[in-house]
């Protein structure tokens, strides 16, 4: 399979953390093989590489919280989740019915309410925002500060 968003998301460790990208950021794909194989479903191909880019990155716990792989998990609505923010108050997932989708559109849950709406993104264009958000407030805090 092609990669279409490896590089890009590999890219993310030096542009945020000022490191060079290492193998150690990613996960390899044997251990993220086994860390799937208990799952009855198959992931994006966008998440696959995002893992296999960051799954072991100080990036997973950037101010949003993904998931490990073995933690991923389909509500009862049908929807993979796979990030939550601090405070638990907003889960995000993918439609299990646009898992074979490459990279498929992104929704986010109110879970207090428990209803699921559309991000209006797929999944890099929601995970590239996100955390130039997450350090752009970084970035003015400091300058604040």
């Amino acid at each position: 399979m092609n990669e279409m968003f490896l590089e890009k998301f590999r890219a993310l460790v030096p542009k945020y953390l000022e490191d060079p990208w290492k193998p150690a950021d990613g996960i390899s794909e044997k251990e993220l093989d086994e860390a799937l194989e208990e799952h009855a479903f198959t992931i994006p191909q966008v998440l696959r590489e995002f893992y296999l880019a960051l799954g072991n990155s100080e990036l997973m716990e950037a101010y949003h919280y993904f998931w490990d792989p073995e933690e991923l998990e389909i509500d009862d609505e049908g929807f993979l989740m796979f990030l939550e923010d601090e405070e638990e108050q907003f889960t995000w997932g993918i439609r299990a019915g646009d898992l074979r989708v490459p990279d498929p559109i992104v929704y986010r849950k109110n879970n207090a309410r428990g209803e699921w709406v559309s991000e209006d993104g797929t999944f890099s264009e929601f995970t590239f925002d996100m955390f130039e958000w997450v350090f752009s407030e970084d970035d003015e805090e400091d300058e604040e500060g």
